[in-house]
């Protein structure tokens, strides 16, 4: 969900700045119904684009230098104001919902939105986030129009606008000046060098940040804001004397502080937002610690059902004799009656990458599947592969090593041991022994060749030897 608010955030907040600075510069023109007409015909533009656009490198070629010029011309119309201007505000309006669409529509997630061919609760909030975003954008347009509006000194205004405008397009064509060196390069119309590459790849990257951006640039209009109206209207309100006059200039302190608090919740949404993104939901699920786990003298591992029966993924850990680390789970299926299954921590289809429990759902990280818990134990789909034959007593779940053993293959992880060479007492570790040999399903490491020859050809030989060691 996080994403995509994030994302369509990253796509179209920076034009929605500009389309708040072209609101004020264009406001006797506006025509609210027919804006509204103008930037819908532009989003779904965009989107077809994005869509149905060929994807050859000379078609986006093309593409790419009329966004850009488009971007160009519409910086050019903020310094002058015609009788045709109301003509140029529409057609620009459209331009940047055109872009802004397309930025978002290309993006290759958008059809993970829902993963399935029925409406579940993923879809509906995947769905709302992007609902939201855009509603978001549409307000900060809306916003920053009222903020430079309540500015009454028009040269000054004006100045800012045209400073925030030029910082916005500038964000905006660096990467699309990236993206055409890229299609110049891949078209062999330009040189590949080495700089050509470091300058694309880093104003590419440069969108990643336009969040970062968008809510510092929000952030020093509201300061703009504080110093050249609030405070101002502060102070007349503090020298005015005539009570009714008084009240007048109340009510307007009050309103740009109102500006200014939402202001504020919206950069904190953006930044807030954003840093979540980049340190919280972006982050794959991380596996609890798992408990290790030894065999007793019949080869047996012995949990407590005690510890585990509270609903929650308990896991756990075995280390081969070989060192290859083999991880379980067992969890309480049922919160009324004691119905346990013990799986391995892995799947037939994603690996060993495991599950985590978030809330009442066990997840699989591999592809992000949630397991419906009652089946938990079953073979299939992306189930857990299960253990077989373990064993449940009034006190203690009971799971032999023959039965971890059959997980072996499941597992990647080596667990680095120290261990002896049953020939001679020489002290290796397993990761870097270079014999090995498995006998009665224990892994013995030799120093040399010659010892595993030894070994190999009368075992019984050594393994008292190796006890005593």
């Amino acid at each position: 969900m996080n994403y995509y608010f994030v994302f369509l955030l990253q796509a179209m907040l920076p034009l929605a700045i500009l389309c708040g600075c072209h609101f004020h510069h264009s406001q006797k023109k506006m025509n609210l119904k027919l804006l509204l007409w103008i930037s819908f015909l532009g989003l779904c533009l965009g989107v077809l684009l994005a869509f149905h656009y060929p994807k050859g490198q000379q078609a986006i070629l093309i593409l790419n230098t009329a966004f850009l010029t488009s971007l160009i011309l519409f910086y050019l119309t903020q310094f002058f104001t015609s009788t045709k201007s109301g003509h140029f505000f529409q057609f620009f309006q459209f331009i940047l919902c055109t872009i802004a669409s397309y930025r978002w529509a290309k993006d290759p997630n958008i059809s993970a939105i829902t993963n399935t061919d029925v409406i579940n609760t993923d879809f509906i909030l995947h769905l709302s986030a992007v609902a939201f975003a855009f509603i978001f954008c549409v307000f900060i347009a809306i916003w920053l129009y009222i903020l430079l509006n309540q500015t009454q000194n028009h040269q000054r205004t004006t100045i800012f606008r045209l400073i925030l405008t030029t910082l916005m397009i500038l964000i905006l064509i660096m990467p699309l000046i990236g993206e055409l060196l890229l299609n110049l390069m891949k078209l062999q119309l330009l040189a590949l060098t080495k700089e050509r590459l470091g300058f694309v790849a880093k104003s590419i990257n440069l969108s990643s940040y336009f969040n970062f951006i968008s809510g510092l640039i929000l952030f020093l209009c509201i300061n703009f804001f504080i110093i050249k109206v609030h405070h101002t209207r502060k102070r007349a309100v503090y020298f005015e004397q005539d009570p009714i006059e008084k009240r007048k200039k109340i009510a307007f302190m009050r309103n740009s502080n109102r500006t200014i608090i939402w202001g504020l919740i919206a950069v904190l949404t953006i930044i807030g937002s954003q840093l979540y993104w980049n340190n919280i939901a972006s982050k794959p699920p991380q596996l609890s610690e798992a408990i290790t786990v030894t065999l007793d003298q019949n080869n047996n591992i012995r949990i407590p059902i005690e510890q585990v029966k509270d609903g929650k993924l308990h896991r756990f850990v075995w280390t081969a004799s070989d060192g290859k680390a083999v991880r379980f789970f067992i969890i309480n299926k049922s919160n009324k009656t004691l119905n346990f299954a013990a799986v391995f921590d892995a799947c037939i289809l994603c690996g060993d990458q495991g599950y985590v429990m978030e809330g009442e759902q066990v997840i699989c990280i591999g592809c992000g599947v949630r397991m419906f818990i009652p089946s938990i134990g079953k073979a299939g789909g992306c189930n857990p592969v299960p253990i077989e034959n373990w064993q449940q007593t009034e006190s203690e779940i009971v799971i032999h090593r023959k039965n971890l053993e059959a997980g072996l293959n499941y597992f990647s992880t080596i667990v680095e041991l120290n261990v002896i060479d049953p020939i001679d007492g020489t002290k290796l570790k397993n990761t870097t022994a270079e014999f090995k040999y498995n006998y009665d399903h224990t892994t013995y490491f030799f120093a040399s060749e010659k010892n595993l020859n030894l070994f190999r050809d009368n075992p019984e030989k050594y393994l008292p030897q190796m006890e005593k060691k």
